[in-house]
């Protein structure tokens, strides 16, 4: 299954059981469809993805970049303290490829800085 989104934050390597290493990171995912009286509705979903290949990756998984990424659903199940039942669905990755990668903010500072420096003569409206 490919699944292609946005980056809503950069990636964060963590450490779990027996010193594994795995990168965490969300991606957003845009849709929409039109309901029977004809109005567009807009819905994103937020997918938690985990890759265990490598912690390389984390480096170009920077908030704003669009990737695809190759993988598996995964259900996560457990009780709470309080006894409840709780699940949630996972993205297992096992390929990553960045069609898009983000802006760095250093980059759109001197970008902003630029253009509000500049100065036009024409009196154009555009």
């Amino acid at each position: 299954m490919e699944i292609t989104g946005r980056l809503v934050a950069d990636a964060e390597v963590r450490k779990v059981k027996n010193n594994r290493e795995v990168v965490s990171f969300t991606i957003a995912v845009d849709d929409g469809y039109k309901t029977k009286k004809g109005e567009w509705v807009e819905v994103t979903e937020f997918i938690n993805c985990s890759y265990w290949v490598s912690t390389k990756v984390a480096d170009v998984l920077l908030k704003g970049a669009i990737v695809t990424v190759s993988g598996r659903i995964h259900l996560n199940e457990f009780t709470g303290n309080n006894g409840n039942h709780h699940a949630y669905l996972a993205f297992h990755v096992n390929g990553v490829k960045v069609v898009a990668k983000a802006k760095r903010k250093e980059a759109v500072s001197q970008s902003t800085a630029t253009e509000s420096t500049s100065e036009t003569n024409d009196d154009l409206p555009f």
